[in-house]
């Protein structure tokens, strides 16, 4: 298998943030993290935007008719002062942001009345270059099925591929799933392991950068504890297969 260079700290926490799939304890890390420092917030607010296009990918589910009254009943009692205390602080919160937002509106439209007197002025817009398109695949199961048994975004600028594995933990706990990247020569490279239920934020090595591209496919097979004993690709069975396309 070939040997990956990992995300710092910081990528891969925003990525799993972003995702969605930390703890909650690591998730309220998370939300401190990003109050305090503008930087990891802004790399959230990156891959938020990037992994949008996967929502479309997993069928919506309706909640039960009484989710609701199970979460109100697992909430703590109003007695509780320190509960009460932080309901307060966000009310305050956002009571105060909303007139914020009052003032500021009121503020720019007294800029607008301003500058409407004065002449206009001509910028001439610089070229940008467009970004690099993002590319995702759905990989659906060999043994056929209407729905992914994985999805993979892939973000060329960042040269980091996230992958979301669809399969129910402790499925099939004697293997693991591994994932290949298929390019235009047909020869499989191995992109490490997926655990069931799980995402992972896999930055993609420098020789393989160029090879992910439109039309090149990713497939997951199911090996033994610690990869395929074949050197040139799978040694197990093929579970899915999908290729990558412009979202």
């Amino acid at each position: 298998m070939s040997e990956e260079p990992e995300l710092t700290e910081a990528e891969a926490l925003a990525a799993e943030h972003a995702l969605g799939v930390l703890s909650a304890a690591e998730r309220a890390e998370a939300e401190a993290r990003m109050a305090r420092d503008p930087v990891f917030a802004a790399e959230v607010a990156a891959w938020r935007i990037r992994l949008a296009p996967l929502l479309d990918m997993v069928a919506a589910v309706a909640p039960p008719a009484a989710l609701w009254a199970r979460i109100e009943r697992r909430l703590p009692a109003n007695d509780n002062d320190t509960d009460r205390e932080r309901a307060v602080r966000r009310l305050r919160f956002w009571r105060g942001t909303a007139m914020g937002a009052m003032g500021l509106a009121a503020a720019s439209l007294a800029a607008v009345v301003v500058l409407m007197g004065r002449p206009p002025v001509v910028v001439q817009p610089r070229p940008a270059a467009p970004p690099a398109p993002l590319l995702n695949a759905s990989l659906m199961p060999q043994a056929g099925g209407a729905q992914p048994l994985f999805v993979a975004a892939y973000d060329p600028d960042r040269q980091a591929l996230i992958v979301t594995s669809l399969v129910p933990p402790g499925t099939d706990p004697l293997h693991v799933h591994q994932l290949w990247l298929i390019p235009q020569d047909g020869k499989p490279r191995s992109l490490g392991m997926v655990e069931p239920g799980k995402s992972r934020a896999m930055p993609m090595p420098k020789p393989m950068t160029d090879m992910v591209e439109e039309g090149a496919e990713l497939a997951v097979s199911v090996e033994p504890p610690g990869g395929s004993t074949d050197p040139q690709g799978p040694s197990g069975p093929i579970a899915a297969k999908g290729k990558l396309g412009r979202i």
